[in-house]
């Protein structure tokens, strides 16, 4: 499974509108508006590299108000377990 994180940046007064036509799409997992550069960032899953053109660029961004994506493909998930083993730092309690 494939994991990429999509910023979306969109005409302000279609963020709404433009998040339920994401979050339909195939392969979208979830859709969340935030605050920061960004309007919305998607979470698509897929199975193969390619099927990540066939949902970010034939169809995210050719939702009428998408300006822009960007995206970022996840390597490695880290359980809670894992991030406070890292973030430990030998220290005892």
């Amino acid at each position: 499974m494939l994991t990429a994180i999509v910023l979306i940046d969109t005409e302000p007064n279609l963020i709404p509108e433009v998040a339920s036509q994401v979050a339909a799409l195939r392969g979208v997992s979830e859709v969340y508006s935030v605050t920061g550069k960004a309007d919305l960032v998607a979470m698509v899953r897929v199975q193969e590299h390619d099927d990540l053109a066939d949902v970010i660029a034939d169809r995210v961004s050719k939702i009428e108000g998408v300006l822009r994506t960007e995206t970022f493909i996840a390597f490695r998930a880290y359980s809670d377990v894992d991030l406070e083993q890292a973030f430990a730092l030998g220290l005892d309690d």
